[in-house]
């Protein structure tokens, strides 16, 4: 039996008690907790107590609750994916991506027109409100299941200078890259991560448990003047994904020699 200190919120200091039982391994990851009426018993609580201190460790992201099976520990272990965001050549002037067959898509890609908001527009080197083709995407792993939202974005300006392009927006990236290089386009990438809180249709989507962050990817195509030519965004959970990279040295401008 644990005691509790009755100053303040008793449901914070429970949560607090069976917090520094997780963390000190007693409740292992991936553990069934004790029930709501072992609890009660382990701190000398009610249950309205217990339920808030497990619905406070719910929203720390600490237990995840399954519906009819209890509150389990989360597991502390990596993440299952490992995203593999490197682009290769192909033959014939083609590219792909490492891995790109282990995903399927789970529904029709959706084409629409769109705008630029504040932030798409400043990664494509745009203002607000210029016209867009979207395409989104929902793919599923082939050998976990887990899901990823995919969207492109190409400017109109950009679809209009490659006619197979404007004509048929809903082509998989490595077909749309391969299309701005024979246009011209001498390409390369750039890539920006963030982790954030999913908004309810994120999370509704990837089917996330309460309290899971998702790792935001995107990555801007450019091209000729290093011109941004298309934005991709990669929504996944960030509890079964984590992003890989093959790093290489530039070299460094010689500098030339003062006579």
């Amino acid at each position: 039996m644990t005691e509790i200190q009755r100053p303040g919120a008793l449901y914070q200091q429970v949560a607090a008690a069976i917090r520094g039982a997780i963390l000190s391994g007693e409740f292992a990851p991936e553990s069934l907790l004790p029930s709501e009426a072992q609890l009660m018993a382990r701190y000398e609580v009610s249950r309205p107590t217990v339920r808030n201190a497990i619905a406070a460790l719910r929203a720390e992201g600490l237990i995840d609750v399954r519906h009819g099976k209890g509150s389990f520990v989360r597991s502390d272990g990596h993440p299952t994916l490992a995203l593999d965001r490197r682009i290769q050549h192909a033959p014939g002037g083609t590219f792909v991506l490492p891995g790109g067959d282990v995903w399927d898509e789970a529904e029709e890609p959706s084409v629409h027109r769109t705008r630029t908001t504040k932030a798409t527009g400043r990664l494509l080197g745009l203002g607000e409100e210029e016209e867009l083709f979207g395409c989104d995407r929902l793919l599923a792993h082939v050998a976990t299941g887990t899901r990823a939202m995919h969207r492109t974005l190409i400017p109109f300006e950009v679809a209009v200078n490659v006619p197979a392009l404007a004509n048929d927006p809903d082509q998989q990236p490595t077909a749309v890259y391969t299309m701005l290089a024979k246009a011209g386009h001498k390409l390369w990438w750039s890539e920006t991560v963030r982790a954030r809180m999913p908004v309810p249709d994120e999370r509704a989507t990837l089917q996330l448990p309460d309290a899971t962050p998702i790792l935001h990817l995107s990555r801007i195509t450019h091209g000729t003047d290093d011109r941004p030519l298309i934005l991709e965004e990669l929504r996944i959970g960030a509890d079964r994904a984590e992003a890989a990279y093959r790093i290489t040295a530039d070299k460094q401008p010689t500098r030339r020699r003062q006579t």
